[in-house]
């Protein structure tokens, strides 16, 4: 049975509000997936949500909010709020939407939420203002089973946040930046690579890489890590 939903943010971000403004409006694709927003109240929002919102409030580097909804009821509402603190900014995010299986969705959603915006963190700390190159991959159904994301885990080595990995794909060695049940996060000098166990939700482990070289090629990294998924669940 469909259900409205709040999930909610806070923290404090290492850099200015209008760092943190660009790194959320601009579509860089440094720590989420790109999206686009024409800047101006009443603008366009595209790649959000399968057909597109509306930007409802642009105040730059203090209060952003977006709305989408379709024919059935369904409604998604973003708000983000920026406050100077501290030299840095004190982010406050609000996400309000309706899920159609709750217990589920909301625990997904939660958890989704605080490992975006713990790599906004990392975007804004290690390569703020940097252009990404974003690109994402799911693994074989058969990484819907329970413990599939085990198999993610052990191969990267991952077993505490700041631990030295090394990365078969691409061959460099990071830092795990995030670890949970459900997801891992590694930084290396030019990238931050984030792992993603949905099957704790019933879904595929997927992948969604971000990359910063100025060389990175997206299309050749994205075939190389489904072959990686591929051959882990093979």
């Amino acid at each position: 049975m469909a259900k409205e939903s709040e999930v909610r943010f806070e923290g404090f971000l290492p850099t200015t509000p209008a760092d943190t403004w660009a790194a959320i409006t601009t579509g860089s694709g440094g720590w989420l997936w790109p999206i686009q927003y024409e800047p101006r109240d009443g603008g366009a929002e595209s790649g959000l949500t399968p057909n597109g919102g509306m930007v409802t409030v642009w105040k730059p580097s203090q209060r952003f909010v977006t709305y989408a909804e379709d024919e059935n009821g369904w409604f998604n509402t973003l708000e983000y709020v920026l406050e100077q603190k501290d030299g840095g900014t004190y982010l406050r995010y609000e996400h309000t939407t309706v899920l159609d299986d709750w217990d589920v969705e909301y625990d997904a959603c939660e958890q989704h939420t605080a490992f975006y915006y713990h790599s906004l963190g990392e975007y804004l700390t290690h390569f703020n203002r940097r252009q990404a190159k974003y690109f994402k991959a799911d693994a074989p159904e058969a990484s819907k089973a329970s413990d599939a994301f085990g198999t993610v885990r052990a191969a990267i080595g991952a077993k505490a946040v700041g631990d030295r990995v090394y990365l078969d794909v691409p061959g460099v060695e990071g830092v795990v930046d995030y670890l949970t049940s459900a997801f891992i996060g590694v930084r290396t000098e030019d990238a931050l690579y984030r792992f993603y166990g949905r099957n704790v939700w019933g879904r595929p482990v997927g992948i969604g890489h971000h990359l910063f070289a100025e060389d990175a090629d997206a299309d050749k990294a994205e075939k190389a890590w489904t072959a990686w998924l591929n051959g882990l669940y093979a």
